[in-house]
């Protein structure tokens, strides 16, 4: 049975879910976080989100596919051969993607949208066609309403996605790109082709964004009642697959397997396992590499032309009837 405490004055009742889960009993209480699947980090507070709003419905997914790129007009002629397409895809691109994550656990559904902004390189090395991406800022959608959670710049600026070698192939004249999983760690030192470390005292935690806490941290707000932190670390394991338009863009999808753990927390409530999962369907987990002039290779200078090449970022709808 369930058990709610009861309101005080003009206390709402979102506090009261919060003071609620403050009285439970310690044993009933995870000490510490345990491994999570998400991206960029925002996920590890999931299950406190779902205390807060236990009473509340989520909002539903966008229709998918989020967007229809662009193809070009059809009059364009895709390259015949491998040094042509070579030579269309070789360039400067800015990087836009969007992730999407679901967790069932919970008595109600929660859903997360996460939007990542970088730069993305493909050049040749010793006969190889190689790929570099450097992320500069994220946004998070949450299905619940007043729940926020920012990430600094200055810890997505710390990812350092590994430089890997990508395959460029034709299939039904149409020519595509397969970039594979390349793992690498962040707020932590380490082989990355091993799982993450579950050790919140391991003595090969850093700090990259440099705020004095360890991993990277996350702040969380919901309304004007709750705001902390969490510190995560991060085994980054994602894939691209990329098809080549005829408007010289490059468009396909995500595919996420990182690894995530929680080291620490402003407040004990925040030591929250979540069971979230990258939500299968491929249209609601899109990227976008538009080729730009090498010289634009700054974070202002991609968030001024963002409007202008990217599409807008994804809104989560009204729970259908």
């Amino acid at each position: 049975m369930e058990r709610f405490l009861p309101s005080k004055g003009l206390i709402p009742r979102v506090w009261n879910s919060v003071l609620f889960y403050l009285v439970l009993p310690k044993s009933i209480k995870p000490a510490i976080s345990m491994m999570k699947k998400d991206r960029w980090f925002y996920h590890g507070f999931i299950a406190f989100l779902f205390v807060l709003y236990s009473c509340s419905r989520p909002l539903d997914w966008p229709e998918s596919p989020l967007y229809v790129f662009e193809k070009g007009e059809s009059g364009a002629v895709q390259p015949t051969d491998m040094e042509s397409a070579l030579k269309e895809v070789i360039g400067h691109y800015a990087h836009y993607d969007v992730v999407a994550y679901e967790d069932t656990t919970t008595r109600t559904t929660m859903r997360t949208f996460i939007i990542s902004y970088g730069f993305t390189d493909f050049y040749m090395e010793e006969g190889k066609l190689m790929q570099s991406d450097r992320f500069v800022h994220a946004e998070q959608k949450l299905s619940r309403k007043n729940a926020e959670s920012v990430l600094r710049d200055e810890a997505v600026q710390a990812i350092k996605p590994r430089v890997r070698e990508v395959e460029l192939f034709q299939k039904d004249g149409t020519w595509h790109i397969c970039s594979p999983e390349s793992p690498s760690l962040l707020g932590i030192e380490g082989d990355p082709m091993k799982p993450l470390s579950t050790d919140p005292n391991d003595p090969n935690i850093t700090d990259p964004d440099k705020d004095g806490h360890p991993g990277v941290t996350v702040q969380i707000s919901v309304g004007k009642y709750f705001r902390g932190e969490i510190y995560l670390i991060r085994r980054e394991i994602f894939s691209n697959y990329l098809t080549l338009n005829n408007n010289g863009t490059l468009s396909g999808y995500v595919t996420d397997r990182s690894e995530q753990f929680v080291v620490g927390a402003s407040k004990k409530i925040l030591n929250q396992e979540s069971h979230n999962y990258q939500h299968p369907d491929k249209g609601l987990n899109p990227v976008l590499l538009v080729k730009v002039n090498p010289e634009i290779d700054s974070p202002d200078e991609l968030m001024r032309i963002r409007d202008d090449i990217f599409p807008k970022e994804p809104k989560f709808s009204p729970k259908k009837k």
